[in-house]
């Protein structure tokens, strides 16, 4: 029988040690406070494609395989929630073809994603996508709904992808879902005599929609507001992405270009956010 090479044996053994010692350097951070939520806007996969002078498409097969990686570090940390900017509703306005393709590639990210189940399973992740839904295509928006559906018994951790998302649809949505209910409401205690099931009484209802009114409406009400948003690539603008969530968090804009991200990024984020957690922890108790 052959033996095994000793390249196999060595690559096993560097990352036995880089587990080992990245598990040592979470547990020392972990005795700070680690962030509940990250927010990601995925920056940069065309512009890494182009430096290495790659084929079309291959930054996001890159930027995928980024994302796993960054889901791993992130949960093994302590992170419950992680939440992705997949594609705007404004990319919708790109040209057809353009448009189409990013929904093929969607589409081929999300089976891939289902097939990643050793990860899936071993951080308890349960996914959530995000957005008008309606707008994707019919495949992606069945795969989106077969993979809701089968991580919808996990709870230990979170990723919540945003498609057919802005704030600018989200907001006015919450907004008239709101005040669809409170005239709902009212409509119903005049019909009911003031009263539903002994429960409500109209003097209980008002006019005023108030902001838990409008945050249980919107697309992101199902988790905490994020702690850090990182846009990768070093761009500081958010793009219409989280303007309502993120008022109180960490922006973190590192250089590195989506595909380039990985584990220091992870750690550089969350040691900036203890570093400001203070601070960031007054403001949320001030507004």
């Amino acid at each position: 029988m052959e033996g095994e090479r000793p390249s196999g044996v060595i690559g096993r053994l560097l990352g036995g040690v880089n587990r080992t010692m990245r598990r040592l350097l979470f547990t020392f951070m972990s005795s700070g406070p680690i962030p509940q939520h990250i927010a990601f806007i995925m920056d940069g996969n065309r512009r890494f494609a182009k430096k290495w002078k790659l084929e079309e498409g291959a930054g996001h097969k890159a930027g995928f395989l980024a994302l796993m990686s960054v889901l791993k570090y992130c949960y093994e940390v302590g992170v419950k929630y992680v939440t992705v900017y997949a594609f705007s509703l404004d990319n919708f306005n790109r040209r057809p073809d353009e448009v189409q393709y990013v929904m093929d590639i969607m589409h081929e990210k999300i089976e891939g994603f289902l097939k990643e189940l050793d990860m899936v399973n071993r951080y308890g992740v349960r996914v959530l996508f995000i957005g008008d839904l309606n707008r994707l295509d019919e495949p992606v928006r069945v795969a989106a709904e077969k993979a809701m559906e089968a991580t919808a018994k996990n709870t230990k951790t979170y990723l919540l992808v945003c498609v057919a998302y802005t704030s600018s649809h989200e907001i006015p949505r919450a907004i008239y879902e709101a005040c669809q209910e409170k005239s709902g409401l009212a409509l119903a205690l005049n019909q009911n005599g003031n009263n539903i099931d002994g429960i409500v009484n109209v003097e209980d209802v008002n006019d005023v929609i108030k902001v838990v009114d409008l945050e249980k409406h919107m697309y992101m009400g199902v988790v905490p507001d994020p702690d850090i948003l990182v846009r990768s690539s070093g761009e500081t603008r958010l793009s219409n992405f989280l303007l309502w969530q993120s008022t109180n968090c960490l922006l973190y804009s590192p250089k590195a270009l989506w595909p380039e991200m990985g584990f220091w990024q992870v750690v550089w984020g969350i040691l900036k956010y203890q570093r400001s957690y203070y601070y960031l922890e007054k403001k949320k108790k001030q507004a």
